[in-house]
């Protein structure tokens, strides 16, 4: 069993300010298989969030590596590299990240996958001479802890096992555990922005002498320098794992056995990297195709766009696509209880209508399925929400009401709802549609209540389809009679409530729709 230092102990807690990262992201990723409940992104050449055991609880701030010769130069990724990011397989959600240092003749090449079979993110790294590395060279790991979605009351701790030194987090009841298939030469914790390991190798531009163990409450980073030994490549696996205030084991077992197995391999022969692409791979065949003359690029956008969208679905609870795997102004705001990845009705059903149109039919059903579960008893939707159903934030958006109604209406077009009656869901989402307008809550933008032009289409468009479900039942032939009239009256009014022709967003052309008519 391992044993968990903490007899050397960082001070200085709680260290800064948490923050997370960036928002723009350069990939999201995760292995296709429900077994593999990671989920990864990518930003200015570093792993940034890392979600478990769902698509909404990221686990990590970012995860990066220190490059330096020990004397003449220490490079920190973010600004000493000149980073290209490309896909391992044009099928896949699998990156290769290509970092050339500045001014020094070497690149640091990083594979990025999650383990199908695993809550594992897996790593390949390897380092490259232009034309030779320089002598001297160390790598170190630079790891963020942002367990159960907050920076702030992280405890993190260097593990001694039989297979030698790992890191291990915990927060809550979960667990994280970090190793490489070479070892680590020396490992730290320390609170960021007071000793973590950027600090000591970086900011003041040495070796590490800040070897503490572990760092027991606050905003912890953790350090590792790679055991190279000699070599050019190595492999580093972060898993995830639940467990009580003492037992990591579920993520210590979870890195050990992903090391036992190679990231790539002769073909026949099992891989991280094999298993990963088959999966992509699998998921592909069957789907719509572009015709060969339909696109300029041979299919490689539209193909990015519908794995990028399948990306985001959860694999505990089927159909819940989340808005992004990403946090807004998370670099610049301190922990945040939400960001983008929560279910938005009107968001997760333009996913779901975009999956449609390539040819998915299961997955755009079960997120039809997962709204009908999470209605109001009123007929209305919360603005977002967390996969669990849980709201975040409970404005009236009314075309949060509208787009399932519309989902539901497509799925019947195509012949897809197998035995699934949407006509509950959909006759009390357009009741709430009618008691809560015409002018709704807040727009799209979250920022004013009024009439909007953008809702307003979303609602008529909404009750048309209503009316289409209403009308199978002869009786309620009079309800379906009633929700045309309405969609009538409201389309003849979004003229009246928001055109205008005070200003101009054209010259020489006055009149204009507003985003908002205030109310």
């Amino acid at each position: 069993m391992a044993v968990l230092l903490d007899n050397n102990p960082a001070p200085g807690g709680p260290g800064a300010n948490p923050q997370w990262s960036r928002a723009d992201k350069d990939g999201v990723g995760t292995a296709i298989p429900t077994a593999s409940n990671v989920w990864f992104t990518l930003a200015g050449g570093v792993v940034t969030e890392v979600y478990y055991p769902d698509v909404d609880t990221p686990q990590i701030r970012d995860l990066q590596f220190l490059v330096t010769d020990g004397a003449a130069f220490f490079h920190d990724p973010k600004v000493d590299f000149q980073h290209q990011t490309d896909f391992i397989d044009p099928d896949a959600l699998g990156y290769r990240i290509t970092s050339t240092a500045n001014g020094q003749p070497y690149r640091l090449v990083q594979e990025v996958i999650s383990e199908p079979q695993a809550s594992c993110l897996v790593i390949r790294v390897k380092l490259e001479g232009l034309p030779a590395l320089p002598p001297n060279l160390r790598v170190y790991l630079l790891l963020a802890p942002h367990l159960e979605g907050f920076g702030a009351g992280n405890k993190g701790q260097v593990a001694r096992t039989a297979h030698g030194d790992m890191l291990v987090a915990h927060r809550g009841n979960t667990w994280l555990a970090v190793g490489a298939d070479r070892g680590f030469k020396m490992t730290g914790c320390g609170y960021v922005g007071v000793n973590d390991g950027w600090q000591d190798i970086i900011g003041h531009r040495r070796l590490p002498v800040w070897t503490y163990n572990a760092a027991l409450n606050g905003n912890i980073a953790l350090t590792a320098e790679i055991n190279l030994a000699g070599r050019s490549e190595f492999v580093l696996v972060l898993a995830f794992g639940d467990g009580d205030d003492q037992t990591p084991n579920a993520a210590l077992v979870a890195v050990s056995e992903a090391l036992c197995y190679p990231f790539e391999a002769p073909t026949g022969s099992y891989s991280h990297l094999s298993e990963f692409l088959k999966g992509w791979k699998n998921k592909k065949a069957g789907s719509f195709v572009p015709g060969a003359h339909a696109t300029s690029d041979g299919g490689r956008l539209f193909n990015i766009s519908r794995n990028v969208l399948l990306a985001h679905e959860d694999k505990t609870f089927a159909g819940a696509l989340v808005a992004s795997m990403s946090i807004p102004w998370g670099d610049a705001n301190g922990d945040q209880d939400g960001g983008y990845h929560l279910v938005w009705p009107r968001d997760m059903c333009q996913s779901a209508l975009a999956l449609l149109a390539t040819g998915e039919i299961d997955l755009p059903l079960s997120g039809l399925i997962y709204l009908a579960a999470a209605q109001n008893p009123d007929g209305s939707f919360y603005q977002n929400f967390y996969i669990n159903g849980k709201p975040h934030s409970t404005a009236n958006q009314l075309d949060e009401y509208s787009f399932p109604v519309i989902l539901a209406y497509r799925l019947a077009y195509a012949g897809a709802l197998q035995g699934f009656d949407p006509r509950p869901m959909v006759l009390a989402a357009a009741g709430a549609l009618i008691a809560n307008g015409p002018m709704t809550q807040e727009e799209r933008w979250e920022e004013n209540e009024g009439y909007s032009p953008s809702t307003l289409a979303a609602n008529i468009a909404a009750l048309v389809c209503a009316a289409y479900f209403a009308d199978l039942n002869p009786q309620d032939h009079a309800t379906a009679q009633f929700l045309l009239e309405y969609a009538d009256f409201l389309e003849s009014h979004p003229e009246a409530w928001t055109v205008t022709t005070q200003g101009s967003l054209l010259p020489g052309v006055p009149r204009h729709y507003i985003r908002i008519l205030p109310t």
